[in-house]
Order: structure tokens, then sequence, then C-alpha cells
């Protein structure tokens, strides 16, 4: 049995698991693979991930909080992850540990269209901001960052482009990404985020990478508004899949894994 798994905390709402073990049984690979959740605290993740080959493991998923801390413990890491400055997708090959980004690649993916000369504003400044910015600026767009501290907005841009800005006007952007963890707990974004309810309008395409059990309500203010959006179970879905690809070197079977992801 190949095992792989998610790393991060919290992670018992993910929907990875359903997502890739669906995968693996549409496969016919069930019985060779197994995906599962881990919790892992910060502290303790470089000596988890560490332990993993050891138990059988030949890859993993990395998710919040842990990003970052990734880069670290890879032995080699991607272009795409040097770039970024971090890493969702580990490798564990005998002696090395391997650490790629499928973040950028499954947004690009899970848009309707290509966002060349798009105005862009990407809310956060985490390690799936610096995906989304990082994809977004080699699709030639032009890329705005915000985040709750000013500080951090500006670190992104200097490192991976665009500009900062502290107070968005949303309403003139052609694309809006919530990259922050703003609704994971059923927060409201209208009270942490720089928007109203009406800050949406036709034409716009509304990204919102939190996932829960149905429309967040940042994407239905968007829809009530005429806006295309795009949720978080196809983001993770589309990153999902491209990490698929680079353990089993098989095609990923998207509709199995939007059937998984979404409980179907």
């Amino acid at each position: 049995m190949r095992r792989l798994a998610v790393l991060g905390r919290p992670v018992e709402h993910s929907r990875s698991p359903a997502m890739q073990n669906a995968a693996f049984t549409a496969l016919g690979l069930h019985g060779e693979w197994r995906y599962e959740a881990i919790d892992v605290a910060p502290d303790e993740f470089e000596r988890v991930v560490r332990s993993l080959p050891g138990q059988g493991f030949v890859g993993a998923n990395v998710t919040v909080p842990h990003k970052s801390a990734a880069l670290s413990v890879a032995d080699e890491i991607s272009e795409v992850v040097r770039e970024i400055g971090a890493a969702n997708t580990l490798v564990f090959e005998p002696g090395t540990i391997r650490a790629f980004n499928t973040d950028a690649e499954g947004f690009l993916a899970a848009l309707p269209e290509r966002p060349a000369g798009a105005r862009a504003l990407v809310l956060g400044a985490g390690g799936a901001a610096r995906a989304v910015a990082w994809a977004l600026l080699r699709e030639e767009a032009t890329v705005e960052v915000w985040n709750r501290t000013p500080l951090r907005s500006q670190h992104l841009a200097e490192d991976i482009g665009g500009a900062p800005v502290d107070e968005p006007e949303v309403f003139a952007y052609d694309l809006v990404v919530n990259s922050t963890s703003v609704g994971l707990a059923d927060e409201d974004p209208f009270a942490e985020l720089p928007l109203g309810e009406e800050a949406f309008r036709d034409g716009q395409v509304v990204v919102d990478l939190v996932y829960a059990g149905g429309p967040s309500r940042l994407l239905e203010a968007a829809v009530d508004a005429g806006a295309t959006t795009v949720d978080g179970i196809e983001i993770l879905v589309r990153q999902g899949a491209a990490a698929f690809e680079i353990w089993t070197g098989r095609p990923p079977p998207l509709d199995a894994m939007r059937d998984g992801a979404r409980g179907g």
C-alpha cells in the first residue's frame, strides 16, 4: 500500500482524502493507494514529515500553515516553488524529499478564461496568495495585494511582484481572489475583509479559495451581483489533480475527483 496524506492544522475539514481516494477508486487503484489527513502542529512539522517515508508514505500535500515550512524540509525544490516561496506537494524518494507547488497551476486551470490583461485583487499574503499572485503575473495580469497586516502584502509584492494596496476599490477589479482563511470557521467575510456586500458587479470573476458545505457568503453576494464565480472546491480539485499526476504518473479523473470533493 502506497500512502499519501494532507498535512495541516486545522485539517479535519479537508476534502482531499475523499477526493483523492475517489480518484484511486475510479482508476482501480484503491487497493494500492490510500490518502488520509494528518493534523500536524507547526513545531512538529519537520519531525512528522521525516518520519513519513518509514511508515509507507510516498508523498503528501501541505496546507495551512505549513506551505513555507515545506521548503526548509525539502532536499530538492522545483523552480516554481523557488520563485513562489511556498510548496504544497511533497514526494518522498529514497533519501530525498522533493517539493512542488500545484496551487498556481490549479488556480489558473479553474478560471473560466485566461486572465491576461485583467486587473486583479488578491486578498491575503500567505502561501496560497503567493501562488495566486505568481500565476496571475505570469499570465500578464495586473496584480494588487491586500492583507490585514500591510507589511505582509508589501513583502509579497517585493518577493513576487504586483503592488500592495490598503483600501482597494473592489468594484474596479476584473478579478477578485480571496486567498485568506476567512470563511473557514464561518467568519463574516464582509466584516473581516475590505468588502461590502455590494462590492461586486456584473462582468467580474470572483474566486474564493475557502470551501465549506456550500457556496460561501462571499460567492453568494458575487452571484447576486452578476459576477462569475469559482469556488474553493474547484480550486482544490485542480491543484489536487496536478498532485495526483505527480505521484502516480496517471492522468487524473477530474469528474470522480469533483464528485469525491463535493461529497457526491
